[in-house]
């Protein structure tokens, strides 16, 4: 039977989802877009709830599509969306971490968990300050990697694999020199970087070389998680 109010009782708790508060106690979120929901199946995901524009042929729950679009977070609508658990990894692992520590946009956090899938990185972790990567934007921003990258949260830089290189801008070796060995790359907020205390507690600091402005936490990720992977790949090539 299609669903053709939007006061019905599921629909309620979807947004109700868009809320850090309300994804913090049920421990689930919504993914939107059919892109995101494919990318979820191949990831091996199972919705606990899919809801589709009536008519349109997918799969699932069928909604009156001017209901769906009420519910929708993204402005052009959507003709499916689904319901997920959360999934947290217990502790973070490498042999190469990425860790946003206060990364507050979550355009960035999502752009980064993209990156992470890209260049194989082992883990996402999340220190204090970073936005819920589990929020519309940042699951929208990550395009579906959110389903293939281990996420972790973590509150002390001794609990990331090691060495740990924290990247300041201006400051340190050249990332170069460092990003092949790295077990967890540190990345802090575009504004503020990272935190002294978090600096100290690492093992080493880099910096990417750059002319002009500063780079946003997600290309700083990106960037390190490449040069990381070049470095890999060169030190294979080289070994007899």
């Amino acid at each position: 039977m299609t669903i053709t109010s939007s006061h019905n009782e599921n629909l309620k708790e979807i947004r109700k989802l868009a809320g850090r508060r309300w994804r913090d106690k049920l421990q689930r979120f919504v993914a939107e877009g059919e892109d995101l929901l494919e990318a979820a199946e191949v990831a091996g995901w199972e919705p606990l709830e899919r809801y589709v524009a009536d008519g349109s042929g997918l799969a699932g729950i069928p909604v009156a599509p001017h209901v769906l679009a009420e519910i929708s977070q993204l402005g052009s609508g959507t003709r499916a969306l689904a319901v997920y658990a959360q999934r947290w990894e217990k502790a973070p692992v490498g042999p190469r971490c990425l860790a946003l520590w206060g990364v507050g946009d979550p355009g960035n956090v999502g752009t980064a968990l993209r990156s992470a899938r890209a260049f194989g990185a082992s883990c996402v972790a999340l220190g204090p300050g970073t936005v819920d990567p589990y929020g519309h934007k940042a699951v929208r921003a990550s395009m579906g990697a959110l389903f293939s990258v281990p996420l972790v949260r973590v509150r002390d830089v001794a609990d990331l694999p090691a060495p740990r290189v924290a990247l300041v801008a201006g400051r340190g070796r050249d990332l170069s020199e460092l990003a092949g060995q790295a077990g967890t790359l540190l990345i802090g907020a575009e504004r503020d970087g990272l935190p002294d205390h978090v600096v100290a507690g690492c093992d080493d600091v880099a910096h990417i070389p750059i002319h002009g402005d500063s780079l946003n936490a997600a290309m700083a990720a990106t960037v390190a998680l490449y040069e990381a992977s070049r470095s890999q790949h060169a030190q294979a090539a080289a070994e007899p």
